[in-house]
């Protein structure tokens, strides 16, 4: 059963007033808060059994390995990876797509090209931009239309044995709108042996993901933007890639022998470990994934969604806003502007002294900001604590922005 007053009764965040206002946190695409069962895990890591991984054989570390490798088994579940050895802990979803576009340096070449897309969050663009510059390959990128929906017409065209990377985000962060991802997978197994990769930083949060369902070559999320710590993320990869592809950095634990004349390279997952991971922060990942799975992801989608539609149809009442992607598939983000009013974050200045953050500005994806001929927007967006009375006390403030700023 559905409790939205005992799910925040897990994030103490929650009980506090911001400029003397109760909080109403919509920031959640940027990173959502922490239940008190992470806090906890990530706190008894450094408190009870604090030490390195897989390097000692005394008993704080063999406990700390026995922690951190469960957690890598629950993310394998919480995928549905093969193997565990799939799964690769990183910082996040940014170190997840440089790790990959500098691996696959060498199977690139002069005019080969990568497919990405007009959504894309920059750490899904920069890093190919980086690998046409190692390579001299090529940038092809998929247009949208006015609602924010890819024109996969141009997929079709682009397209060739010439393609090597398709890269597309599964939700955009600044819109929320879904991707036909399936379609596109299918699209591109029929037409090349190119590499697929999934930026899941804003769909792993919202509903199940299934790897092999995707059939995606690797799929990157962040920890933080799932009720985990910062700085933790996770890099998924097909087993045979990963063991054929070099390492990322050198170092501790990603070796199997070491010589002056030589060096041999550990197996998965820790080809790609290299130095000490962030073990409580790995550990209190796991715990992330033990609260999503307690409330179900069901029920996530579903509250999610109801906000989202309760929050675009209670905004559009009011005279001269606009939402940016307002009749695509979306879930988990309403991003709008006021009519005459040309800088967001004036809005969302003062949204926060009415208690409710919002994030302003372009979201890190300025081609998406060129496209509408706008600086940024006002982007609130939802998480399986937020409320409908928070959904009310957002609509109040935009209306009294609007009278403030007119």
């Amino acid at each position: 059963m559905f409790d939205i007053h005992e799910i925040r009764s897990q994030f103490s965040i929650l009980n506090q007033e911001v400029n003397g206002k109760p909080l109403v946190y919509l920031d959640n695409a940027a990173t959502s808060q922490k239940p008190n069962s992470v806090l906890e895990a990530y706190n008894r890591y450094y408190t009870e059994i604090n030490a390195n991984v897989h390097r000692g054989i005394h008993t704080l570390s063999q406990l700390a390995t026995e922690e951190m490798e469960l957690s890598r088994r629950k993310i394998q579940k919480f995928i549905n990876a093969e193997h565990d050895f799939e799964v690769i802990f990183t910082k996040g979803t940014t170190e997840g797509i440089n790790l990959i576009s500098y691996i696959l340096t060498s199977e690139l070449k002069k005019d080969d090209e990568i497919i990405i897309s007009y959504l894309e969050h920059h750490s899904n663009i920069v890093p190919w931009q980086m690998l046409c510059e190692r390579t001299g390959a090529k940038l092809r990128v998929i247009p949208m239309d006015e609602n924010g929906v890819l024109q996969l017409e141009y997929l079709d065209e682009f397209l060739s044995e010439k393609t090597k990377v398709v890269s597309l985000n599964q939700v955009s962060n600044a819109l929320g709108v879904v991707n036909p991802i399936s379609e596109i997978t299918a699209k591109t197994r029929a037409a090349s042996d190119a590499y697929i990769i999934i930026d899941g930083a804003q769909s792993a949060p919202h509903f199940k993901i299934d790897v092999q369902t995707l059939d995606c070559d690797f799929f990157v999320f962040s920890g933080h933007k799932m009720y985990a710590p910062m700085g933790t993320g996770v890099l998924y990869g097909k087993r045979e890639i990963l063991e054929k592809l070099p390492p990322f950095q050198g170092g501790g634990e990603m070796i199997a022998t070491c010589s002056f004349d030589r060096t041999t390279y550990a197996g998965l997952p820790f080809k790609y470990e290299a130095g000490t991971p962030n073990v409580g922060g790995n550990i209190a990942l796991g715990a992330a994934v033990d609260f999503i799975e307690r409330v179900g992801h069901e029920n996530i989608q579903n509250h999610e969604n109801a906000l989202l539609e309760y929050a675009q149809r209670q905004l559009l009442e009011i005279e001269g806003l606009k939402i940016y992607g307002e009749k695509a598939n979306r879930t988990g983000v309403v991003s709008f502007n006021l009519e005459g009013i040309g800088i967001s974050s004036d809005v969302g200045m003062i949204l926060d002294k009415m208690g409710v953050a919002v994030r302003t500005g372009h979201h890190c994806t300025q081609p998406i900001m060129d496209f509408f001929d706008i600086a940024g927007t006002v982007r609130a967006s939802f998480a399986v604590y937020n409320t409908f009375n928070e959904i009310d006390i957002l609509v109040e403030g935009v209306k009294k922005a609007k009278r403030m700023l007119a």
